[in-house]
């Protein structure tokens, strides 16, 4: 048997590079911030009328955990009802 001399990958030069630890954090965060409640402002307002307990109870635990990024966008997103339009 011949051993080829290849240059081995080290699992600890992946994970002690500081540029994928920082893509990885930006990844998260922005996950955590932006994409999830934009979903849950969405789910919010299309379900709000039609949502059984087990569904709110779901979405209010939903709000306490992402609620930093709710924070940000609740200044440009409303979710006032709509109303009857009736003047």
């Amino acid at each position: 048997m011949f051993l080829l001399n290849k240059p081995e990958i080290k699992m600890e030069s992946i994970f002690n590079n500081s540029f994928a630890t920082l893509i990885a954090y930006v990844g998260i965060i922005s996950i955590y911030l932006f994409v999830i409640p934009l979903i849950l402002f969405y789910w919010m307002n299309n379900r709000w009328n039609v949502m059984g307990k087990f569904e709110r109870l779901i979405v209010y635990g939903l709000v306490f955990l992402f609620f930093p990024g709710l924070i940000i966008f609740s200044p440009f997103l409303n979710l006032r009802l709509r109303g009857d339009s009736k003047g």
